[in-house]
C-alpha cells in the first residue's frame, strides 16, 4: 500500500521530497521495499513512528526541510489516491494556508449513549468524513502540533489540532476509490480494485 500512494505523491508537482514513518524495528524492511520498487523521482527519507498517529506525524515533521512551504499528511492506508486529488488539497492549502481531503455523508448518523440508546440524529448535509491528504503551511503544522503536545491534546487527524489554533480548514471533495484500507473486507476490494486497473490498462 505504502508503494502505490509513494509513487502517486512522487509524481505531483511541487513534492520535493517525502518522509515515510514507519514503526520501530521496521525502518529496514521499509528501506528495501523503497529500494525494490526505485527508481524515485525525489528523495525519501525515513522517521520512526509513534505510539499513536499523531506522534509519528510529528516524527515526520522532524525530518521535513525547514524551507518547505506547504507540507503533505497522507497515510499509506489509503494507496488509492489519485495525482489530482493531491494536486487540488495542495492548491487549496497554498491559497488559505490549510485544506483536507473529504467526502460527503451519505448514512444517516446517530449520536448514541453507552447503554445503546439514541441521544441524537446529526444532519448529514453538514457532515463530512475526512480523508487524508491533509496539507498546511509549514509554519501552522508546526505551531498546531506544538500547542497540543503542550496541552497534553490528542487528535485523530492534523485538521483538528490545526482547528484548535482558530484556522480555518478547507475541504476539498475527495474520492470514493481513495478509502482506508484496514479490514479484510477492505484489504480484499483493494485487490478487486487493482485487478480492475489492470484489466482497463
Amino acid at each position: 500500500m505504502a508503494v502505490h500512494a509513494l509513487r502517486t505523491l512522487s509524481r505531483v508537482a511541487g513534492v520535493r521530497s517525502i518522509v515515510l514513518v514507519v514503526a520501530a524495528g521496521c525502518e529496514a524492511a521499509a528501506a528495501q521495499m523503497v529500494d525494490d520498487n526505485g527508481p524515485w523521482p525525489l528523495t525519501i527519507h525515513f522517521a520512526r513512528g509513534g505510539t499513536e498517529r499523531q506522534d509519528s506525524v510529528a516524527a515526520g515533521l522532524r525530518h521535513v526541510d525547514p524551507a518547505a512551504d506547504l507540507i503533505l499528511v497522507h497515510d499509506a492506508a489509503r494507496p488509492f489516491v489519485s495525482a489530482a486529488c493531491v494536486t487540488a488539497c495542495v492548491e487549496a492549502a497554498a491559497a488559505g494556508g490549510a485544506a483536507i481531503v473529504a467526502v460527503p455523508a451519505h448514512d444517516t448518523l446517530k449520536v448514541v449513549a453507552a447503554d445503546g440508546t439514541i441521544t441524537a440524529t446529526l444532519d448529514r448535509r453538514t457532515i463530512w468524513l475526512a480523508q487524508t491528504p491533509q496539507v498546511f503551511r509549514t509554519d501552522v503544522l508546526r505551531r498546531a502540533h506544538e500547542q497540543a503536545h503542550h496541552d497534553g491534546y490528542t487528535a485523530t487527524d492534523d485538521a483538528a489540532l490545526v482547528e484548535r489554533l482558530g484556522i480555518s480548514v478547507r475541504v476539498v471533495p475527495g474520492e470514493s476509490e481513495n478509502r482506508k484500507i484496514t479490514t479484510p473486507d477492505d484489504l480484499r476490494w483493494a485487490e478487486w480494485y487493482l485487478e480492475t486497473l489492470a484489466e482497463r490498462n
